[in-house]
Formats: structure tokens, C-alpha cells, sequence
């Protein structure tokens, strides 16, 4: 295939499998308890966060894997495959044979770990390919947005026609996951390759790659902490079912994912700084605004400027880790990426959980927004120093 077929089947891999993730937000409060919990906040925060805990353990598996092995579309496909029945198994298993919830969560973390392979490695497949990194990772940005936009209300009604009809609907995308990873020319480097150990002694030589993971650990930090305290803050405090829920939640995702590319383009052009700094900030800012929110309308409208700010600074974030990584590194180092990004993400899903209960919901934006706003802030003279000139990114 070309690069530009290629880049698309990418897309529609990374876009499934976040449709598949994204379904089972919008009322997950309601999932845990048809799969035997006996609480709302604490069970979701669970069942959310042993996905996440999986994707920290096993996304660096897969990285040094793939980079040692100089494949790539087996890890995905496979991965992809036994998600899909792993995602079936947690709908049907609870009910058949009475498992516990506990059982439940040792389930979900399995398909984590499946999961992970599909959704790293299909980003690294892009930073294979290429056309200039913002391209590749704003591809990469407006598949994971338009799966997130589309998976949180079409979530929403698929919980208004049956409870885990969204674990079934995750476990059919993921088998087409699989199918299509198959279609994909794998070009991962191949030449000096000299084992696991090499690998992951490369990485170790480009520390400069901790700036673009601290800025997607923050990032996804606030992705988890709408995903679960954000679902049921708009549940709770407007009142909304889980279909209009799913709504709320598009807004944001909707501009986050049209944006992504051509902004992702324009990191290519300006460079990475201006993006993820200034967007970091704001981002921060309007995270906090939406939780002081008197009504529904106004959180409706922060959450549309949340996703447009989102989609400045994610892929320049991600063009960040293939400006600095090496070819023959790649995988490790968008493993890398992910496992900061997947600890942030549980972060804002355990320390967001957490404060809700106790400080209750306007505290927990303050709280998330702020964290955000102070990173920035601290990394930006880091970030000055690795600024790349904006054609060496196109060319490189």
C-alpha cells in the first residue's frame, strides 16, 4: 500500500478501537451494576481504572517487542482479537455463571492488555510512515477524537436499548480491528537490531523524551478524570440520562477531532512549542471553567472550547516523541508515551474519583484544570530547549 492508504487504515484502526473503548462511558455507573457492583463512584472508578492499570503495565511490552522483532501488524491483530473476545466474555460471564465483580475487574485488566497492542502500536505504524510527523500524528489525533466523539453518544443510546449491548458492539469493532491491522505494510525498521536490551538502552539515552510524556501524562490525566468524574458530574448535577450524557461528552469530543489534523499540520509549520504550551494553559483554564458551570448550557459551551483547545496541543504533543525518537526506537518510545499517558489517565480517574467523594465536583475540575496550568508553566523552558526549526519536523 502507499503511505496515504496506509495512513488511513491507521486511522480507522486507532478510531475502532477508541469507538470500542469510548461506548462503555457514558453509563458506566449503570454497566457496573448489571455486572454485580454495589456502588456507583467507587465500582466505576475500578472498573475504568484496571483497563488503565493494564495499558501502563503492557504498553511497554509491546513496544520493545515489536522494535526488537521488526514487526508490528501481528501485535496489533492479535491483540485486537483477543480484546474482542475478552470485551464479549465480561458482558456474558457475569450473568452465566454468577462471577463476582472482583472477577469482573481481572477480566477488564486482561483486555487492557490485549487492547494496548492494538491502539500503541498502530501509532508507532504512523510514525513509520512519512509525510512529516504533525501529519502523521494529526491522522493519528483526529482518529482517536472522532472515535471519542462518536463512541460517547452513540454509548449513550446503546445503554437506553440494553445495559452491556456497548461491550458486545466494543467486542464486534475489535475483531474488525484485527481483520484490517492485516491489510497494513509493516515498516518497522529492521536494520541493527541487536535484542531487547539495545532497545530499551536507546531510549534510556533520550531522556529529552520525558517532556513530551509529561505533557501527555497531564493530558490524559484530564481525559480520565472527565471519563469518570466528568460522566457522572453531568449526570448528577444536571440530572441527564445516559444518552444525553453521551451528548455532553461529544461536544467536547467533536471539534477535539476535526481539529486535530490540521492543526497537527500546523506544528509541522510554526513548531511544537506554541501548541502545547499555550493550548496546555488554556486547556487547564477551561477544564476549571466547566465545573464552576450554573447550567447546563454553559458547561455545554465550555466543553465544545475544551475540545478545540485539546486538539491544538495533542498532536503537537505527539509529533514532540517522533521529533526526538529515534528510527529503530520508535515503538518503545510511543510505548513510552502511552504508559505516561495510560498512569495519567488512571490518575485522573483515581485522584478525580477520590476528591469528588470528598470535596465534591467543582473542587475536582479545580483541581484537574490547575494541574494542568502549573506543568505547563514549569516545562516550558525544557521545551524551549528541544524546540526543533519547524522544516527540520516536516523533514524529518
Amino acid at each position: 500500500m502507499t503511505d496515504r492508504t496506509d495512513r488511513g487504515v491507521l486511522a480507522g484502526v486507532i478510531f475502532a478501537v477508541l469507538l470500542a473503548q469510548v461506548l462503555l462511558y457514558p453509563g458506566v455507573d449503570r454497566l457496573v451494576r448489571s455486572l454485580g457492583a454495589t456502588t456507583d463512584l467507587n465500582a466505576s472508578m475500578w472498573f475504568l481504572a484496571a483497563e488503565f492499570g493494564a495499558f501502563v503495565v503492557f504498553a511497554g511490552v509491546w513496544g520493545v517487542f515489536s522494535d526488537a522483532t521488526g514487526r508490528r501488524t501481528p501485535y496489533i491483530a492479535g491483540g485486537a482479537g483477543v480484546g474482542a473476545v475478552l470485551y464479549a466474555l465480561i458482558a456474558w460471564l457475569p450473568g452465566a455463571v454468577s462471577l463476582p465483580f472482583v472477577g469482573v475487574l481481572v477480566l477488564r485488566v486482561l483486555q487492557g492488555g490485549a487492547t494496548i497492542a492494538a491502539f500503541s502500536l498502530a501509532m508507532t505504524m504512523l510514525m513509520d510512515l512519512g509525510g512529516g510527523h504533525g501529519k502523521n500524528m494529526g491522522a493519528a489525533g483526529i482518529a482517536i477524537g472522532s472515535g471519542t466523539a462518536l463512541g460517547a453518544p452513540l454509548g449513550g443510546q446503546l445503554y437506553e436499548i440494553q445495559t452491556t449491548l456497548p461491550l458486545y458492539v466494543a467486542s464486534t469493532l475489535s475483531l474488525v480491528v484485527a481483520v484490517a491491522a492485516l491489510f497494513v505494510t509493516d515498516r518497522a525498521p529492521s536494520d541493527g537490531r541487536s535484542g531487547l536490551a539495545a532497545t530499551v538502552s536507546g531510549l534510556k539515552q533520550r531522556p529529552t523524551l520525558g517532556v513530551p510524556y509529561a505533557f501527555g501524562f497531564i493530558d490524559r490525566l484530564t481525559a480520565g478524570f472527565f471519563a469518570l468524574v466528568g460522566t457522572l458530574y453531568f449526570r448528577e448535577t444536571f440530572e441527564l440520562s445516559p444518552g444525553e450524557t453521551g451528548v455532553m461528552l461529544a461536544l467536547f469530543f467533536a471539534p477535539f477531532a476535526l481539529l486535530q489534523y490540521p492543526f497537527g499540520v500546523l506544528s509541522d509549520r510554526i513548531g511544537r512549542t506554541i501548541p502545547i504550551v499555550l493550548g496546555s494553559v488554556l486547556y487547564g483554564l477551561t477544564v476549571m471553567g466547566v465545573g464552576q458551570a450554573p447550567t447546563v448550557a454553559i458547561a455545554g459551551a465550555g466543553m465544545v472550547l475544551t475540545g478545540v483547545i485539546g486538539a491544538l496541543m495533542a498532536p503537537a504533543t505527539m509529533a514532540l516523541v517522533s521529533d526526538l525518537a529515534g528510527e529503530t526506537e520508535r515503538g518503545t518510545a510511543m510505548a513510552g508515551f502511552n504508559i505516561f499517558g495510560s498512569v495519567g489517565f488512571l490518575a485522573g480517574i483515581l485522584i478525580g474519583g477520590t476528591v469528588a467523594g470528598v470535596f465534591g465536583y467543582p473542587v475536582a475540575f479545580l483541581v484537574a484544570g490547575g494541574t494542568e496550568v502549573v506543568l505547563a508553566v514549569l516545562a516550558l523552558p525544557g521545551l524551549l530547549r528541544l524546540e526543533k526549526p519547524a522544516k527540520d519536523a516536516v523533514g524529518s
